[in-house]
């Protein structure tokens, strides 16, 4: 075994190829046991085989490659899982924080849009109906004046006038939405 360890410290990739053919099932299947993720598994057994031929000069002689190896996915877990940890708490509080900015938001929303639609209901009855095919039917001024039996220019007229007294009432970010 000291043999092994020697060959890895002094670069030999053929003990390397060897003892990753060795223990790779090994140990995926010991961090896939203690991790229960197969994303993770994959991820320490890799990162162990890379650190273990990077510090490569810094294994020992005294220990076995499986017991030094084991100890590297050991050391590697931890940090993926406290890294992993870390991510699930930054997504945890986006999300709190997403949901309150999601609430404000629809607050706010419905709030405009029960201003919108109230100042809309205070228009003349037929500027009303000519708004509302125009903006929420989205009907041309032509089918407009057809359906109302009236010109495609008083269409014109109403939209215009009806504009012009929802912006009077509404704010002008509120007045945004309508066009």
């Amino acid at each position: 075994m000291e043999s092994i360890v020697q060959d890895i410290i002094n670069g030999n990739i053929a003990s390397f190829k060897m003892v990753y053919q060795q223990y790779h099932t090994k140990l995926y299947f010991y961090i896939l046991k203690c991790t229960h993720s197969e994303y993770l598994a994959e991820e320490t057994v890799q990162l162990s085989f890379i650190l273990l031929w990077e510090k490569r000069e810094k294994l020992s002689t005294a220990f076995s490659i499986s017991t030094q190896l084991f100890r590297i996915a050991k050391s590697v877990m931890s940090d993926l899982l406290r890294k992993q940890e870390v991510r699930n708490r930054h997504i945890q509080a986006m999300v709190r924080d997403t949901d309150s900015w999601h609430t404000e938001t629809d607050i706010a929303v419905k709030e405009e849009l029960y201003l919108v639609c109230n100042s809309i209901e205070q228009l003349s009855p037929i500027r009303r109906s000519v708004f509302k095919l125009s903006r929420f039917e989205g009907l041309p001024h032509k089918e407009i004046a057809r359906q109302l039996s009236i010109s495609p220019k008083t269409v014109e007229n109403h939209i215009v006038r009806a504009l012009r007294q929802l912006k009077n009432s509404l704010p002008l970010i509120i007045l945004l939405w309508i066009y």
